[in-house]
């Protein structure tokens, strides 16, 4: 990764002084990756920390089709049904509905369809937003039916104050939940008469981007796409609106819905977002998305660990949140830096901005800084509405804290066992970019290792007996990186690059190679434990890593396991070349 003192200062001439940008959804399951495509210019100027809509709207001329077509499709990834959106514009407004399945904590990719919906309300559309309930349960029951009400009022909560946060007015806005209609008599019987056409390949087709795959699917999963098709009669609109994860349930719902008596629907889609990681900001990927209610300190910490490689425009999640999310709200991004390296500089179009990252004219600390000053601004008045005791009461009920240890009870000696889990180990593929031999110690080597943060960290390993120098050199490797720093004659190591060795003599060793494809900086984890914060540091004298590294071990197909649990990425298993059966430290 380039040093600061590497890059090119732009000249003073091209930098303009300026303020920061405030920012521009999607939601998962029901209408949306969580990443979304952006809404677009907004055109609309801001008061406070807010985008305000445009007010005076009312005194404008009426748009005429044309122009409420450009709106209802700009920046989207597909349309099916075009020809239909037109004939529907030029007899009335438009009926529209996205939906949100109120499953883990929405995020800040949720902006995206929100200031869509602004597009929407713009064209005059009738704009109804669907809390899918009921989907939350049905999906591998992401959501408890204990939790279902809460996480329902919560979701209801948190899209309000963002719409407010971006201007929308909620007036002009249809809410509605999914069991407000879905446990009707009508509506269960329609399903019935959907299950009796529909075949076990279409349906499980269908949600196969959307419905969360397992080994084993519930009945329950194959029913989602058909429930999501009779929404759309069921809501009575004309056009449904979601992320092109969704396209498979789109075009299910068009095959089908047909065949109970019931109209096509236009459907329109935005593309994904990547998430911070690189891949699709989520909300079971810790790392891969900032909370909406997140703390400033928080949002500094994670963006701090986003992949933002210099002069890297590919699978950059920073410069892709700038593109999508907060370019549309205001149609301009500031990047803030110090004079000596050109001072403050305003864009007006993302591809400028998008050249200049790649010609190494903008660095990624200035870019995550400049990121950081315009989402906080965006998320104050949030924060501000949760922190009322009524919603931070809903808040923790609706999303308990799965790791909060028990406290002891009184009267007993010692408290409850901590809780420890391998989402605290902050696991990332890392990508050796130096290896050099230790200059006090013949068996250690000092490599500078990328892991997505704005310098490489420096790792001392003791590979020097067991792998060439020319094997690590450019090598995608597994990192241990919340390590506390120690020195190791002399040198401070930063990390501990995690191997496989054999368990008999001579001692092999071997490090853990991620799937091909990975990133620098991609989070590393224990299958089933995808979410959970790691921990900022791990204490020594608690030992949670020489506790959960008793349970390392290597399987007979050479995949690195916890109890028998894969150790994964997005793109698949942890593995080593050939030490079965080996331990991993």
């Amino acid at each position: 990764m380039t040093s600061r003192r590497g890059r090119r200062a732009p000249s003073g001439a091209d930098a303009t002084h300026g303020r920061s940008v405030g920012l521009g959804r999607g939601g998962p399951g029901k209408a949306s990756g969580p990443g979304r495509a952006s809404g677009g210019s907004r055109g609309a100027g801001t008061s406070g920390n807010a985008v305000s809509f445009p007010a005076a709207a009312a005194m404008e001329p009426a748009p005429g089709p044309q122009e409420k077509y450009h709106l209802i499709t700009r920046n989207l990834q597909e349309v099916l049904g075009e020809d239909k959106l037109m004939a529907v514009l030029k007899e009335r407004e438009l009926k529209i509905y996205w939906g949100t399945a109120t499953t883990g904590k929405p995020h800040v990719a949720y902006f995206v369809p929100m200031s869509k919906i602004a597009d929407f309300l713009k064209a005059g559309c009738e704009v109804t937003i669907l809390f899918a309930d009921l989907h939350a349960y049905l999906d591998n029951m992401k959501a408890p039916w204990e939790l279902l009400e809460l996480r329902t009022r919560y979701y209801e909560n948190v899209i309000k104050a963002m719409l407010e946060s971006i201007g929308v007015p909620l007036e002009k806005l249809k809410f509605v939940r999914g069991t407000d209609y879905q446990l009707s008599k009508e509506y269960t019987l329609d399903v019935y008469r959907l299950s009796s056409v529909v075949t076990q390949h279409d349906a499980k087709k269908a949600g196969a981007e959307v419905v969360k795959q397992v080994e084993h699917p519930l009945l329950s999963g194959l029913l989602y796409p058909g429930l999501q098709a009779l929404d759309e009669e069921y809501l009575k609109v004309d056009a449904q609106f979601g992320g092109v994860d969704q396209r498979k349930i789109f075009t299910f719902a068009e095959k089908y819905l047909p065949s109970l008596g019931y109209a096509k629907r236009v459907h329109l889609m935005n593309p994904m977002v990547p998430g911070l990681t690189g891949s699709k900001m989520s909300s079971s990927e810790e790392d891969s998305k900032i909370d909406l209610l997140d703390r400033k300190e928080d949002v500094k910490k994670k963006l701090k660990k986003a992949f933002c490689e210099p002069g890297n425009v590919e699978n950059n999640g920073v410069l892709s949140f700038i593109k999508h999310v907060l370019f549309p709200l205001k149609s301009e991004f500031v990047i803030l830096r110090e004079e000596k390296w050109g001072g403050n500089k305003t864009y007006t179009a993302y591809e400028a901005l998008e050249k200049d990252f790649a010609e190494q004219v903008v660095h990624p600390g200035d870019l995550k800084n400049s990121v950081e000053v315009a989402l906080n601004k965006l998320l104050d008045p949030i924060r501000e509405k949760f922190n009322s005791p009524e919603l931070k009461k809903l808040t923790n009920a609706a999303y308990p804290n799965p790791s909060k240890a028990k406290p002891a009870e009184k009267g007993t000696k010692n408290s409850e066992p901590e809780n420890v889990v391998p989402s605290r180990l902050d696991i990332r593929v890392g990508k050796v970019i130096s290896v050099e031999k230790h200059p006090d110690a013949d068996s250690l080597y000092v490599e500078k290792i990328d892991v997505g943060e704005p310098e490489p960290r420096t790792v001392v390993s003791g590979l020097v007996q067991f792998v060439p120098k020319e094997q690590l050199q450019d090598r995608l490797v597994v990192l241990l990186c919340n390590l506390k720093p120690q020195k190791m004659r002399g040198v401070e190591s930063q990390g501990m690059v995690l191997c496989a060795s054999s368990v008999g003599e001579p001692r092999q060793v071997e490090p853990l190679d991620p799937p091909a494809g990975c990133c620098a900086g991609e989070r590393v984890y224990v299958e089933g434990y995808e979410g959970g914060e790691p921990d900022d540091e791990l204490k020594p004298k608690k030992k949670v890593f020489e506790k959960l590294q008793a349970d390392f071990r290597v399987s007979e197909d050479c995949v690195a396991q916890w109890k028998q649990r894969n150790f994964l990425t997005k793109l698949g298993r942890v593995s080593c070349k050939s030490l079965k059966g080996g331990s991993i430290s």
